[in-house]
């Protein structure tokens, strides 16, 4: 029977990152996961980065190419009733975001835990874990036809919504807390350049849709489509017209149209399980909580968390002491709901939830209200960019 210090389910940025940070305290680590590396490598998520998880990533020493093909964004641009505002983030906060997709975010941790000889475990089958309740739990799995088992002192659950590690805990010792929305994001990702040189958030009667970019030569386009909506239902000139329609003309006209490499329709949900911790399983990143996308705030958010949990276990390991350990769930929860009212708020005034004019009126009614309101703007921006850490 093999050992650690720490079993990672899950080898997404949230387990590779936390496996980087641990590496360089001297903790050690094994990361399982149930798909390819290659599956993992290629994924498509969000692209921009709040200063505090670029902070993190030149803290793990994976930053190198991040800091030379990063996008600095001072501010990003709001759209409704055919017109535009922008957002001075780093006028009103001092801060700014970065875009820097998190495939590419995925790639440098991937290879500098390659680089270290990291013990990384993929295409493994019926993971388990037992005994999260006791000091020594033990994760099984099956890879290459063989059942391996692995005692560890903690398990960090990584392995996102649909992992084993969440639905592990009696249902009776977490309380759920969840939002389906009645929509859903239909992206896709060309290879033209962007609109604009920052991210276009539009408010239209016809629905959500956002100009956003993975570099100045790749760009990633959405527009809001029903739940039960297939991608096949959507060729490129059907996206391409009704995205021009949804942005305001300024905006529709500068976008340059191109066959999409990817496309894929992604269902807005909020959800927040507490608490993070059940002995000596802790929960990460999207096992833990889900955020719509407005805002930007999953992988950020996912990074908090590592944060957290990779200075909790480097002082257990450290010192012996365990004050932050146990205070894991409750540091983690206070930013996740923080980032759940922002995220939601942002999509309610700029999705459309029904047909409703009077509701329509008042979204607009806020928009125009902060255009004009510097404090309004300041609250919108100090969320956006990312509140401080408390330590």
């Amino acid at each position: 029977m093999a050992g650690t210090q720490v079993a990672i389910i899950g080898a997404g940025p949230s387990g590779l990152l936390l496996s980087q940070l641990l590496h360089l305290h001297g903790v050690d680590s094994v990361v399982i996961e149930r798909q390819s590396r290659k599956y993992v490598e290629d994924r498509i998520r969000a692209g921009v980065l709040e200063q505090g998880t670029v902070d993190l990533l030149v803290e793990a020493r994976v930053d190198q190419r991040l800091m030379q093909e990063r996008l600095v964004h001072d501010g990003f641009v709001l759209g409704f009733d055919e017109r535009t505002f922008r957002i001075d983030l780093k006028g009103l906060t001092g801060s700014a975001v970065s875009v820097y997709g998190q495939t590419e975010v995925t790639k440098d941790l991937m290879d500098a835990r390659v680089a270290a000889g990291a013990n990384l475990i993929f295409e493994a089958t019926d993971v388990s874990i037992e005994g999260f309740e006791r000091n020594r739990p033990t994760v099984r799995y099956t890879h290459a036809g063989r059942v391996h088992e692995l005692t560890c002192d903690y398990v960090a659950g990584c392995d996102g919504y649909h992992g084993v590690c969440r639905r592990s805990i009696p249902a009776a010792a977490l309380q759920t807390f969840e939002r389906i929305y009645p929509f859903g994001w239909l992206g896709i990702l060309a290879d033209v350049p962007p609109a604009s040189d920052e991210l276009v958030y539009s408010n239209h009667a016809r629905g959500f849709a956002l100009c956003s970019m993975r570099s100045r030569t790749r760009s990633r386009y959405y527009v809001q489509c029903g739940l039960d909506d297939d991608v096949a239902a959507w060729p490129d000139a059907r996206f391409w017209d009704e995205l021009a329609l949804r942005l305001p003309a300024s905006v529709a006209a500068a976008v340059v149209t191109g066959p999409s490499i990817e496309k894929s329709i992604a269902p807005l949900r909020s959800f927040v399980v507490e608490p993070l911790r059940f002995g000596q399983l802790f929960l990460v990143g999207d096992a833990a909580h889900i955020v719509p996308p407005a805002g930007a705030k999953g992988l950020n958010l996912a990074a908090a968390d590592v944060r957290i949990l990779y200075r909790a276990l480097a002082e257990r390991y450290r010192t012996g002491r365990t004050n932050l350990l146990d205070e894991y769930s409750a540091s983690c929860l206070r930013r996740i709901w923080m980032a759940e009212r922002f995220s939601w708020w942002f999509t309610s005034i700029t999705h459309k939830f029904s047909d409703d004019a009077f509701a329509h009126r008042l979204q607009l009614a806020e928009l125009d209200y902060l255009r004009g309101s510097t404090a309004a703007l300041t609250s919108l921006a100090e969320n956006y960019v990312g509140l401080p850490f408390e330590n």
